[in-house]
């Protein structure tokens, strides 16, 4: 039986491993390489400033030699906010949502979005929970969904600089 999920912030430390996790999302679900450096900037910026960014990481013991355990990362969010004027409140929006392979349905990211909730509603002017998700992406549609997510019913344009 896997051990229980905790969930805690990230520290300055978890910037790399963050990075990589971040650069292999993006290779994975829009097949885009991004530059090493400056995710690494980027994840380090975020860490470094809650007004940007916030991440979580979801860690979990495992077993060592003997019956020793050994606490490791198994995925990862990050929250950032919007205001809305419509609800004169803010949005949080759960981003850069990664769970590596192994750790794939054993509700990691199910922990890391029922802890957000909570902190969500438990906070004052927060408003709701958004996420984008790739049109292709029927998995994680159905884990958002699964979760109490509906399709918003907007759509995203962006121009790049």
């Amino acid at each position: 039986m896997p051990h229980a999920l905790r969930i805690r912030d990230a520290q300055a430390a978890d910037a790399a491993l963050l990075a990589e996790w971040a650069s292999a999302m993006a290779r994975e679900t829009e097949h885009k390489r991004l530059d090493a450096d400056t995710v690494l900037a980027g994840v380090r910026a975020g860490i470094a400033d809650p007004a940007r960014a916030r991440y979580l990481v979801a860690m979990r013991d495992a077993p060592l030699a003997g019956n020793e355990l050994v606490s490791v990362p198994v995925g990862t969010l990050m929250l950032t906010r919007e205001w809305s004027d419509w609800r004169n409140g803010e949005w949080w929006w759960i981003q850069s949502v990664y769970v590596p392979p192994a750790h794939r349905r054993q509700g990691v990211f199910a922990a890391l979005y029922r802890h957000v909730e909570r902190q969500a509603r438990d906070t004052s002017g927060v408003v709701g929970l958004r996420l984008y998700v790739e049109r292709d992406n029927e998995n994680a549609q159905r884990t958002y969904r699964a979760l109490g997510m509906d399709d918003a019913g907007y759509r995203i344009f962006e121009v790049e600089f």
